[in-house]
């Protein structure tokens, strides 16, 4: 439990304090307001750590809404949880998680069903009976995104379905593309339940098996490429010009909450690298142009799609002061990207992830300087508060702007300055001299 009357206690006393100096106070509030405003106005935010949501939530395709479907998508669900709150899939190995799979809806919290309607691809449309089909050339629409096409006999389909253009005026949902000849189906109905777990059986679960537990709060990561077709044109990654791969790469992230950024490619970005740059993995001058990004790690990749259809590439890793290099092969594009994202994750994950103990709680000081309000004093107890090893927090000393906590700890004492290390919120004060209690001593910057 958060022990709240000792820093009740002491907000008291700082409140009377604020009272008695109030002209200070609010000097410092507007000194505070200005600096933000001067921070805002600049047109670009690094990012750093990001804050992972959904970690015990999963949504899960459904035929329909029946016991054994249900109880199937429970286990799938608890599964894909697993790997997110870890961040590693070796773990669903594990035998108590296992037998947690298997018995999953003692788990469960909530449960909630949507539906959303698909389109069907060009290759769907193909060969199918219920296929509705339109011909001639449709004006008017060319900047619909949502337009598609497809290539086949569509003069025998249409014999065959010579209705078609009655069905396509009785289904408003029917998208017929700009081409001389197209064929298009109706939408189906994609059914899904939304399954949210108990994140405290979930820990207990995992804190039985002595698994790690990767905090909500997580590295990002910086995703820079360059893709080389048969010709040997190059490019660089972009959502505009390779939408699939962009797409493949966000849904890993969703599957292991693993915090993605792609860069903007504006004219800085074009101006601090090339096409050839990230070809030629030249470290020094990706580690510049990702400055301004402020993210915690960089993957950097070229990828060559080769006339025989092989993928082939190589991918580099920088993480704090390491740098690594290791190459790919693959004919199928989603497990080409899958290898080395599933490489870096688990990097990541080994290194954050907190074994939870179930001795005694570590008590580790800080102290912090900067608090020289009651908002930047809630902010600050919020944000400790929230960083995934913290037990429970103690305000035990406030002296101007210079506040004293104490902190419970369910891991190492040097896993908290990890995580404090992933955010900008908190920076470490070199002291000139050692503090004789050692006690962490960082200033709010929030």
């Amino acid at each position: 439990m958060k022990t709240l009357d000792r820093c009740y206690i002491s907000l008291k006393t700082y409140a009377l304090k604020t009272c008695a100096a109030g002209a200070l106070f609010r000097a410092r509030a507007w000194r505070f307001w200005f600096l933000s405003l001067l921070l805002a106005s600049y047109s670009f935010q690094p990012s750093a750590a990001l804050q992972v949501t959904g970690l015990y939530s999963q949504k899960i395709s459904v035929l329909n809404q029946s016991n054994s479907e249900r109880s199937r998508a429970f286990r799938d669900a608890l599964a894909a949880v697993i790997v997110k709150v870890t961040g590693e899939q070796r773990w669903l190995l594990d035998p108590v998680v296992v037998t947690a799979v298997s018995n999953a809806q003692s788990y469960v919290e909530g449960v909630s069903y949507s539906s959303q309607l698909v389109l069907p691809t060009p290759a769907d449309a193909v060969g199918d009976d219920s296929q509705a089909v339109v011909r001639g050339n449709a004006q008017g629409n060319s900047q619909d995104s949502s337009q598609f096409s497809a290539q086949g006999n569509s003069e025998e389909q249409a014999q065959e379905s010579p209705n078609s253009l009655n069905v396509s005026a009785q289904n408003p949902e029917l998208i017929i593309a700009e081409v001389s000849e197209v064929v298009t189906t109706a939408p189906t109905e994609q059914r899904f339940i939304n399954v949210d777990f108990s994140a405290t059986l979930i820990n207990e679960l995992l804190l039985e098996a002595k698994i790690p537990v990767w905090d909500s709060n997580r590295p990002s990561v910086l995703v820079w490429m360059t893709l080389q077709d048969e010709a040997g044109e190059r490019s660089l990654l972009s959502s505009e010009s390779n939408p699939e791969i962009v797409s493949l790469i966000r849904d890993f992230a969703d599957e292991r909450g693993l915090p993605i950024i792609f860069p903007v490619l504006d004219f800085e970005d074009r101006r601090n690298v090339t096409e050839d740059t990230i070809w030629s993995l030249d470290e020094a001058v990706i580690r510049q142009a990702s400055v301004r990004y402020g993210a915690d790690s960089i993957m950097s990749g070229r990828l060559h799609f080769t006339a025989g259809g092989d993928l082939v590439g190589v991918w580099q890793f920088i993480f704090q002061d390491q740098t690594l290099m290791f190459d790919g092969v693959d004919q199928e594009l989603k497990s080409y990207l899958n290898a080395p994202l599933d490489k870096i994750t688990t990097q990541l994950a080994s290194y954050f992830a907190i074994v939870p103990e179930t001795s005694d709680f570590e008590i580790v000081q800080l102290r912090i300087d900067g608090v020289g309000t009651l908002q930047a004093y809630s902010s600050l107890v919020t944000y400790v508060n929230g960083l995934g090893l913290v037990e429970s927090v103690i305000t035990t000393a406030l002296d101007g702007e210079r506040l004293d906590l104490s902190l419970s700890l369910l891991g190492d004492p040097s896993q908290l300055a990890e995580l404090i290390a992933l955010d900008r919120d908190l920076l470490p004060i070199q002291s000139a001299s050692l503090e004789n209690d050692l006690r962490l001593h960082y200033r709010w910057t929030r």
